[in-house]
């Protein structure tokens, strides 16, 4: 391959570090073309499967400021480029890998940060961030209907303290 051609597979693996917010390496070796035609259905919308270069990618991810992927860059690579929920693309490769064990995930960055094959399955394991919302806005609700409740116990408590008076005092007026 040409020089030309590196730098400019170089440039736009550096792109695609940078406009992603997660990337998953993963090993392909044994994958036929459909079945990675079917990967690529699995992860949607909001991630980009590509076959890549070890030393290619490399040098991107230094360019593009991240470290720890030296290690995971051997044997057949491919490379999720996650630019939506990155939990979304998690399950989608793990539940791949676990129906075709062929495919391997070695690691990733999430935000910067480097990730192994562990750290990957656990974020598979989370729930999806609509999800997450949705509990943490019914644990909200809660509090504030607690909040409400305890703000109108005192004044409920204080008028049913006064009905009983009242009645207690007709009772003697009447009984007099």
């Amino acid at each position: 391959m040409a020089r030309p051609d590196k730098a400019a597979a170089v440039a736009e693996l550096t792109d695609l570090f940078r406009e992603s917010n997660a990337a998953v390496l993963t090993e392909y070796r044994g994958l036929t073309v459909a079945q990675l035609k079917s990967l690529r259905k699995a992860l949607g919308g909001n991630a980009t499967y590509a076959v890549v270069k070890n030393t290619l990618t490399a040098i991107a991810a230094k360019e593009a400021g991240l470290e720890g992927l030296d290690d995971a860059l051997a044997g057949p690579s491919a490379i999720a480029f996650v630019s939506g929920d990155p939990v979304e693309a998690a399950k989608g490769l793990r539940d791949f890998a676990k129906a075709n064990p062929a495919l391997v995930i070695k690691g990733g960055v999430l935000d910067g940060r480097a990730l192994t094959a562990a750290d990957i399955t656990k974020l598979a394991d989370l729930e999806s961030r609509e999800v997450l919302l949705a509990k943490a806005a019914g644990a909200m609700k809660a509090k504030l209907y607690q909040a409400a409740y305890v703000f109108t116990a005192n004044t409920a408590q204080a008028a049913r303290v006064i009905d009983a008076l009242r009645q207690k005092q007709e009772s003697e007026v009447a009984a007099a």
